[in-house]
Order: C-alpha cells, then sequence, then structure tokens
C-alpha cells in the first residue's frame, strides 16, 4: 500500500465532499432543498471511499503499528473527521431548510 496514494485518496474525498456539503447549504439556503439533497448525497459517496480507504490503513495496521505515521497521515484524519461532522450538521440544516419552507 503506497501511503502517499493512501492519504491522497483520503485528503482529496473528504476535500469534494466537504465543498459538496457547503454547495448543499447554499442551496438550501436558496431554497432549493431537492438539489441540497442531492449534493449531500454526492458528499456522502465521497466520505464513504474515503472512510473505505481509512478501513483498509486500519486493518495494515492491525493496532501494531505497522503504518507510519506522518503529519500528512495525521492531516487526512484531521480533514476526514471534521468533514463527517460538517456533512452531519449539513444534513440537519438542509432539514431545517426544508420544514421551513414546508
Amino acid at each position: 500500500m503506497d501511503q502517499e496514494m493512501v492519504v491522497m485518496n483520503i485528503i482529496c474525498n473528504a476535500g469534494e465532499a466537504r465543498s459538496l456539503c457547503f454547495e448543499a447549504l447554499a442551496l438550501s439556503r436558496q431554497g432549493d432543498c431537492e438539489q441540497a439533497q442531492g449534493k449531500l448525497d454526492q458528499a456522502k459517496q465521497c466520505l464513504n471511499e474515503a472512510h473505505l480507504t481509512q478501513t483498509q490503513l486500519i486493518e495494515a495496521d492491525q493496532g501494531e503499528g505497522k503504518v507510519p505515521m506522518t503529519l500528512i497521515m495525521v492531516h487526512a484524519q484531521d480533514h476526514l473527521m471534521t468533514t463527517i461532522l460538517a456533512h452531519e450538521l449539513a444534513s440537519e440544516i438542509v432539514h431545517l431548510h426544508q420544514l421551513h419552507r414546508a
């Protein structure tokens, strides 16, 4: 497993997901909750891809320190976790906008 490629996969997918979450927020603020939900669905797909890569890292490490921990690896993990939170919060806000407009 090429660690640089793994880290970039996590960062790129998490970054794309984060961008999609904020696009969803802008769309829902404008009243287009259907397209906003579509952006959240796309973001979830990116997060699933990043999470799968993270899981593969965990499996490769087996809790024995086999995967070297670098600053970029920590950055990738941090980026993923904050994006997961952003997705959860954006989903709730879009839902609130939907309720408000109904």
